[in-house]
């Protein structure tokens, strides 16, 4: 909300020399985060001038200039700027005549935009200053004629400061409303607020209209379908006003003041209903009479109805929408945006002005079903003051009255709906019992009253709590208890940190997941989050389709997605890191090493669901159930991605780039982190290169389960994403990897006797894992094993075609003893007949 000072002067006393950042200050004593301040930036000498003559001259390049002669000064005296009272200067503009007053910068001005006026020479002459545009002086959109004071209804005395006539030396701050301080969105709230800050007296603005009654013309309320049962509209005021004059401008202080709140400028009978919704807070709409065909029906839409909404666009209505309809069919969209087809424009004269009072629920639900927040709706879903209508309509009436010329006609409607606040129990204690302040009875009972509660009962009976109309926030004890401490200040609310309970901390994932990002980071990795939305084809290449009853399940699909171009979420995280790699590629870092954890998506036949809950209705159990079994699966996964690099050439040391065993090594780095044995086999994947692509298994109690896999990506596709040389990747379902991980794992004893080693390079099928071959070996060798290793693969020249050659090496030692040689070669000799055995391996001679 942007809150121009000048405009709360007139609702709360403001102290002369009051800053922004003041202001600023008191706002956030009661509760509001300061945002930003807003002023014109513009500087004098910028005064009220006389054109006195008007010349004409086409130049060369086509265009049409005017030479004026304009007295910026009383004849005789000296202008703002201490120079003489008529001024030369070259206008571009062609909407003004001799004799109209305009406004003038003179040398030295500032504008926006840190444009700066001086004396120059154009088109032959020597230009004295600049006859200014609304756009020229932050005030508007249009350059494309200079501002006429006249046709704004002013007649000022020449030479006078045009900032202060024109209230450009008006600013406005702006603060953040939270979504339950609706009230704060207008003028009037704001002022309230100051007052609760300060203590500095409050005008309500809304009691100082004198409300004239009106009838006569037709409203119906016809909701039949009411959201979560409540009725859609229970307040629904009109008023007429004859006659306006359609060219009648917009007054400068009102489209100064809407300027600094952000709102433009768009013709008279529109700017009062802005001005008018800001400084009460109703929203108000104004309809041309002329146009409306019969009396106004507020009903839901029907099946297939359609609306061309103010913005031109045609909108297929849903049968939740509440709309405002006459004779001929929707109208409007109620509390989110009128219709084309009874718009006011250049023509109107006879105005009818709607305020009325729509359900917070229903409001939002049409905004967010057709895209369509607009300031209206804002104010709408926050809760309005159901009580304040009749003061805005009359309020609106009357500045079309004075400042367009029009005649207040009788004929109107006061659908009011009886207002029933709640009214809650509040003992004295409550409020120090929840927030730990020893708030005396009086304190209570003055800073309820203060923001418009009705209260009643004494210390010793406890309270009885009637909230104001403008407070619909207000619903339970816990409500008043916060307002209490909002307006006693929250730095008597003393800082005491709480007593951490014993026996809680960190979950045994929570746990591993930190330690794992902690580990690979150690290790030169750089953790990345990115975003989980991936197109089509990436889902597809990296996460392959998971199948049900054999059909392909396609990707959870987002219904808004941010970017057009990904539309799904993702089933894998190497797309992202992709992304990110190209990112800092493209900026120059071609040695990377980056890790992510974090959840995928994966769908299954049930997800997605055709009903969607009421907002103000608690779903049954029965519903919560349907729609947690339609949330798709999202197991954790970590995942890394290299390129570049290795180790950089330096002295004595050769440089080396990444290739497939630095990701099975992160592997490895992820596996220990989490005290998981894992081993890789040669893999497959469609994203991967075909020789240099490992499957990663964890070992569990029931056997080996798939976790991941681990390469080099193809060639065609670091190419595609614009990466460099060689790129590997890795990516471990973590979740499961954790699952089947020792929840308590136990560390091995250490021996004091010596080892014995010894080497063995067997014979096998280059098709068989060089895991399994090492398997075999360590379970025939028996407990006498303490550690065996893959030291080669040997394949070529001496071996027989299909075979390769698998050196292992092998530490041997007793818990009990010193082992001998011969111990030692027949526990390996058993480990080798195994292999022998299981996988027709033999050794080399």
């Amino acid at each position: 909300m942007k809150v121009s000072l000048g405009w709360l002067g007139e609702f709360v006393e403001l102290p002369k020399d009051i800053t922004p950042e003041q202001l600023h200050e008191d706002l956030v004593r009661v509760g509001f985060e300061e945002e930003s301040i807003r002023s014109f930036d513009v500087t004098g000498p910028i005064v009220v001038g006389e054109v006195i003559s008007r010349e004409a001259e086409e130049h060369s390049n086509g265009k049409t200039i005017n030479w004026c002669q304009v007295r910026v000064a009383p004849e005789g005296q000296q202008a703002a700027d201490g120079e003489g009272d008529v001024r030369g200067i070259v206008c571009g503009a062609h909407n003004f005549e001799a004799g109209d007053k305009v406004v003038v910068t003179l040398p030295g001005a500032v504008l926006p935009g840190d444009f700066k006026i001086a004396a120059r020479k154009t088109y032959g002459h020597v230009s004295d200053g600049m006859i200014a545009s609304q756009l020229e002086l932050g005030l508007g959109d249009d350059h494309d004629g200079i501002i006429v004071l006249s046709r704004m209804g002013l007649d000022p005395e020449i030479g006078a400061d045009a900032i202060e006539l024109l209230g450009l030396d008006d600013r406005a701050v702006e603060i953040n409303v939270t979504p339950d301080r609706g009230y704060a969105f207008s003028l009037r709230g704001v002022a309230r607020e100051i007052s609760h800050s300060t203590g500095a007296k409050f005008t309500d603005p809304a009691l100082t209209v004198d409300i004239a009654p009106a009838s006569g013309f037709e409203v119906k309320l016809q909701d039949d379908a009411p959201i979560h049962g409540k009725p859609g509209c229970t307040g629904f005021i009109t008023r007429l006003v004859r006659g306006v004059n359609p060219e009648a401008p917009t007054p400068a202080w009102m489209v100064s003041r809407l300027q600094l709140a952000g709102i433009r400028s768009l013709g008279l009978s529109i700017d009062i209903s802005n001005y008018v919704m800001l400084e009460l807070g109703n929203p108000l709409h104004a309809y041309d009479f002329k146009k409306l065909q019969g009396g106004i029906t507020v009903r839901r839409a029907r099946a297939g109805e359609t609306l061309t909404t103010l913005d031109g666009q045609k909108r297929t209505l849903n049968t939740e929408d509440l709309l405002i309809t006459d004779e001929s069919g929707p109208i409007g969209l109620a509390g989110v945006m009128g219709g084309e087809s009874t718009k006011t424009d250049e023509t109107t004269t006879d105005i009818l002005i709607e305020a009325a009072f729509f359900d917070p629920v229903s409001i939002a639900r049409t905004a967010r079903r057709h895209k369509l927040p607009s300031e209206a709706s804002k104010r709408y879903e926050r809760g309005v003051d159901p009580l304040v209508g009749r003061a805005a309509a009359q309020r609106m009436v009357d500045l079309l009255v004075e400042h367009g010329g029009g005649t207040a006609d009788p004929i109107g409607s006061d659908l009011v709906a009886t207002y029933e606040a709640p009214q809650i129990e509040l003992a004295v204690g409550a409020a120090e019992a929840l927030v730990g302040v020893a708030y005396t009875a009086e304190e209570v009972r003055t800073s309820l009253e203060m923001i418009g509660c009705e209260v009643a009962g004494s210390a010793e009976t406890g309270f009885i709590v009637t909230p104001p109309s403008w407070r619909s926030d207000l619903t339970r004890r816990e409500d008043l208890i916060e307002e209490i401490a909002r307006i006693q200040g929250y730095d008597r609310i003393p800082a005491v940190l709480p007593t951490a309970p014993s026996g809680r901390g960190l979950t045994r994932e929570q746990t591993l997941r930190r330690r794992t990002a902690d580990w690979v980071c150690a290790a030169g990795y750089t953790e990345v989050q990115n975003y989980p939305f991936v197109s089509r084809a990436e889902n597809n290449l990296f996460g392959a389709p998971k199948r049900e009853n054999g059909a392909d399940l396609e990707a959870v699909k987002l219904a808004n997605p941010l970017d057009g171009e990904a539309t799904f979420m993702r089933r894998s995280l190497l797309p992202g890191l992709i992304h990110a790699a190209h990112r800092n590629v493209s900026r120059g870092s071609n040695d990377l090493a980056l890790l992510e954890i974090g959840s995928v998506f994966h769908p299954h036949q049930n997800l997605g669901t055709s009903f969607v809950p009421p907002i103000g209705v608690k779903p049954s159990p029965e519903t919560l159930r349907e729609l947690n079994d339609s949330i798709p699966e999202q197991p954790l996964m970590v995942a890394a991605l290299l390129l570049g690099r290795a180790t950089p050439k330096q002295p004595g040391i050769a440089e080396r780039h990444v290739d497939w065993a630095d990701a099975i090594d992160a592997a490895k780095l992820v596996a220990h982190a989490v005290d998981a044995e894992i081993y890789v086999r040669q893999g497959s994947h469609q994203a991967f290169h075909p020789g240099r692509t490992a499957e990663i298994f964890v070992k569990s109690e029931t056997g080996s389960i798939a976790v991941g896999f681990a390469g080099e990506l193809l060639p065609e596709v670091s190419a595609e994403m614009h990466l460099p040389g060689r790129v590997s990747a890795v990516e471990i379902d973590l979740g499961l990897l954790m699952h089947h991980a020792p929840r308590e794992p136990q560390a091995a004893s250490l021996s004091t006797y010596p080892a014995a080693t010894q080497d063995v390079t067997l014979l096998v099928d280059a098709k068989i894992p060089a895991h399994e071959v090492m398997t075999a070996v360590k379970e025939g060798s028996g407990e006498l094993l303490e550690n065996i290793s893959l030291v080669d693969d040997y394949r070529g020249k001496g071996i027989d075609e299909g075979q390769k050659a698998l050196t292992f090496a092998m530490l041997f030692r007793s818990a009990d003893r010193t082992l001998k040689a011969e111990e030692a070669s027949e526990a390996k000799m058993a480990g080798v007949r195994l292999a022998e055995s299981n996988l027709g391996a033999r050794m080399r001679d």
